[in-house]
């Protein structure tokens, strides 16, 4: 029942800050009101807020047994860079939680498919950490994770843990390569054929750019993976994090409200690009 809690107000305290990469970094609060990680559901996001300034949408990338919450931000605008300031002893407000989070009892005893381009990955981070907590709740788990370049890939301090995991495999891939890097080079979806995917078995949960999910859909119907077991998260343009502004409005449905996880049949007819 705790993780359906209502959205509330509270301060976050910053414990720790993760430096990602040169413009992404983590923060980890203790809540002022008490409340642990366990209260927000993979898959849903809170409003940052700096007080004085503006908040922003940001999503959960803790999981639930983790002591603290954890966001990851990219400095991208005022809010956010005013956040890649802080330090620990800093407070911002933390409204939430908003929304719907992944379908992880639909998954259950399947073959779970993780794929992530950019930051769509902190959403997918509590289901990740999730599968490898409990690994005989899924029949295996492919994490299939993609960057621009080697030095965009976030997390790189928790690949050895995942990659040690029972039931669970790692595979990466950048646009451009660089000096040391081995893996393999080329689009996210490069990677599908090397995750041995077993199309009738397999759920597949997919955040990341547009055109990234629209090429991994495209991908994944190819494959034989049927429409209803693909879900996106679609996090682009949240405001108020209600429905009240109308900035997520996509056909008749709200992100923030309706979302922002979804599944493929919902919203193919409203997918913000042609041909998917």
């Amino acid at each position: 029942m705790a993780r359906q809690a209502l959205h509330t107000f509270t301060r976050g305290a910053v414990r720790g800050v993760r430096k990602e990469t040169p413009d992404t970094f983590t923060l980890f609060f203790d809540l002022g009101d008490g409340r642990t990680p366990a209260v927000f559901m993979a898959g849903q996001f809170n409003m940052l807020y700096v007080f004085g300034v503006g908040e922003v949408p940001i999503s959960v990338a803790s999981f639930g047994r983790e002591k603290q919450l954890m966001h990851t931000v990219r400095s991208v605008g005022r809010v956010t860079n005013l956040l890649a300031t802080l330090a620990s002893g800093s407070s911002v407000g933390i409204r939430g939680p908003f929304g719907k989070g992944w379908p992880l009892a639909e998954a259950k005893g399947k073959q779970l498919l993780v794929i992530a381009g950019g930051l769509g990955l902190p959403p997918l981070r509590p289901v990740i950490e999730e599968a490898i907590a409990e690994p005989g709740r899924f029949d295996g788990m492919k994490v299939m994770y993609g960057a621009r370049t080697p030095a965009d890939l976030i997390y790189t301090c928790e690949y050895p843990r995942w990659e040690a995991a029972d039931g669970c495999e790692l595979l990466l891939t950048v646009d451009r390569g660089a000096a040391g890097w081995k893996g393999n080079v080329g689009v996210v979806t490069t990677l599908f054929p090397k995750a041995g995917v077993d199309p009738g078995r397999a759920v597949a949960f997919i955040c990341g750019p547009e055109l990234m999910l629209k090429f991994s859909i495209l991908e994944l119907a190819k494959m034989g993976i049927p429409a209803e077991r693909i879900f996106v998260s679609l996090e682009r343009n949240m405001s108020c994090a209600t429905g009240t502004c109308g900035h997520c409005q996509l056909g008749p449905l709200f992100i923030c409200r309706d979302g922002p996880v979804f599944s493929y049949p919902k919203v193919k007819g409203f997918f913000p690009r042609e041909g998917v």
